[in-house]
Parts: structure tokens; sequence; C-alpha cells
């Protein structure tokens, strides 16, 4: 199994992406700790995956706060010993718009979570990953090279493009301790968010769902979108040994919808 013994902090577990990396963890060997902001969430989603809960632990985690991000990898440490890989999930998407209707203080909302909150976590992580060597995963967006058509979202894409950029840096300085930086970027990933947009699309149109989603997968190479659990399977390949010479590398998840 890829991720035998290992354990991995996952950030950003809800419904969608995240619940699908920490069902990939436990799937291949690891432990998963997870993290996001509603307590809730986290104990359906460790429930719903690891019943016995040997090998999940959760906490509540803003991860803009970096003190809440130290208390989630200090839970890692004290219920399994060490931290292994750390996959970056949490992000603020929820604000839309482009550059004319801009109102920056949301803008700065947005980077201060998907940026500043990304390193937040990800430093809180390295005093174990150092100890070892390990792998950080960082969750992009086709967004920061391709704009899409059918919503503007200038805000997210740009604090992602910043991350990506940070990537670089972090590989060159993290890798003399055998940390490797990387970024999975999902174009439309089919799951709960883009199941939602379809249906409300559908509606807005008065045509039946599966137009709005052919009409998403016709400018893919591949003929139906990647799925969250594609996109979580290739951070839990990053997050593993069998990616130990992978780093700076940023990695489409997207059915072949952009070619780079």
């Amino acid at each position: 199994m890829l991720l035998d013994g290992k354990t991995v902090i996952v950030s950003g577990v809800g419904a969608g992406l995240g619940h699908e990396v920490a069902a990939a963890v436990l799937r291949d060997g690891g432990n998963a700790v997870l993290g996001a902001r509603t307590e809730a969430n986290l104990a359906k989603a460790a429930a719903g995956i690891d019943p016995g809960g040997a090998h999940t632990a959760y906490r509540a985690t803003d991860i803009a706060d970096e003190e809440q991000c130290r208390a989630l990898a200090g839970l890692a440490v004290e219920r399994f010993g060490r931290i292994d890989a750390l996959v970056q999930v949490a992000a603020l998407d929820a604000h839309f718009g482009g550059l004319e209707d801009a109102d920056f203080t949301a803008w700065q909302g947005v980077v201060d979570v998907n940026l500043l909150g990304s390193l937040k976590m990800t430093r809180a992580c390295l005093p174990s990953l150092k100890e070892r060597g390990g792998s950080v995963v960082l969750v992009g967006t086709q967004s920061s090279v391709a704009a899409p058509s059918q919503v503007r979202q200038a805000a997210y894409a740009a604090s992602k493009g910043a991350l990506v950029s940070a990537m670089y840096s972090l590989a060159r300085e993290l890798g003399p301790h055998r940390v490797r930086v990387n970024t999975v970027q999902p174009g439309w990933m089919w799951g709960p968010q883009v199941e939602a947009y379809v249906r409300s699309a559908a509606q807005d149109e008065g045509v039946p769902d599966d137009e709005v989603k052919g009409r998403l997968a016709e400018r893919m190479a591949l003929p139906e979108p990647a799925t969250d659990g594609d996109v979580a399977d290739a951070c839990v390949f990053l997050a593993s040994g069998r990616a130990r010479a992978i780093t700076g590398q940023s990695l489409l998840v997207n059915a072949g919808e952009v070619m780079r």
C-alpha cells in the first residue's frame, strides 16, 4: 500500500475533495489527521471512513489561524508520533467576480486563506516533516493557468497562482531536508460543488443536467470530467514514497481540458 504506516494531515475535510483524500489515505494504509473549521463535519467524516477510530484523529482548524494550524500538527504527533505528509485542501472559493467589480477587501480575505493560510499550515508541519523527510501536496486550480468562461473567480485563481509560485521556493528551501512540495491542479472536478453548479445551471436554462455536464466534458480529451476521487488519488501518489524524486511540480488533473 502506498502509505502503509504513514501519517497524513488533510485540511479542508468536508463533503468533497478533502473527504476523498482522507478516505484514500486510509485505503492505502495510512493514518489520516483531519482538519476543517466545522467539528461536526470532521466527526461525520471520521466516523464514515474509520468507524473504529484507530487510524483517524481530527481537530477543528481554521488555516488562517497559525495557532490552530500548530494544534492540528501537534495532534498528529501526539496521536501517531509523526507527520509524513500534508495534503492542503482547505480553501476559500466562494467569492466570485472579476476586476471591474472587484471588492479588494474580499480579495484580501481570499488571499489570506488560500495563500497565507496554506503556508501557515505547511509551516506548522515542518518540524515533524524535517525529522525524516516527507511531502507537502498543495491543492491549486486549473483556473490559475486557464480562466474558465462559465464563472469568474479572479480572486480565487490569483490566490492559487500565487501559491504555485510559492511552491517553487518551498521546494528549493525544503529539498535539503528531503521534504517535497508539489501542487495538484484540478479542473472541473465531478463532486458536490460541480454537481451543484450543474443542477443550478440546468434549472436556470430549463435543460437536463446531462446537457450542462456534456458541455463541460466536450472540451476535454477524455469523454468525462475527472472526479474528486481521481484528484484524491493524485494527491495520495504525490504524498507517497512512489513520488520520492518529484518536487516543485504542478500536476493538472482535468481529463485533458487544458494541456501544458
